[in-house]
């Protein structure tokens, strides 16, 4: 019995990835962030913009279209191509195409509307949580 090595139990190391850092099980995403929370409230901002223009800017029988398929066709754009869970897996730089097609619709509709200091505002807080969300998907 003496011959036998002593040997302790130890905890498994954790998974590595290529780079060395420690690698997340699959199906765990990153918890969310505060640029995470801003892109979703200016996608949400988006949406609703869109919805108002469509219902306050056309004559009756075309508001109702307007007001339904103007933030529909935004919100299926959006999830065809930038939502986390995608239905088509797209070059980052169509995703980010995609995105910024979504935050100049609504860009527009407030310079058409007579206001275009919230649609600078919107428009460079949108381009800027863009930019370092989309930057943050590359580097992970």
């Amino acid at each position: 019995m003496s011959d036998l090595p002593h040997v302790r139990p130890a905890a498994p190391e954790a998974p590595r990835s290529t780079d060395g850092a420690a690698a997340r099980p699959a199906g765990v995403r990153p918890a969310l962030d505060a640029v995470d929370v801003l892109a979703f409230l200016c996608e949400l901002f988006a949406f609703v913009t869109l919805a108002v223009w469509g219902f306050t800017a056309w004559p009756f029988p075309w508001n109702i279209v307007a007001g339904i398929g103007a933030p529909l066709i935004a919100i299926l754009l959006w999830a065809l191509f930038v939502s986390p869970r995608a239905v088509f897996v797209v070059h980052p730089f169509v995703r980010a195409l995609v995105e910024l097609l979504v935050y100049a619709s609504a860009t527009i509709v407030w310079w058409t509307s007579g206001n275009a200091w919230i649609g600078l505002a919107y428009a460079v807080v949108a381009v800027t949580v863009g930019l370092v969300s989309g930057r943050r998907r590359l580097a992970a």
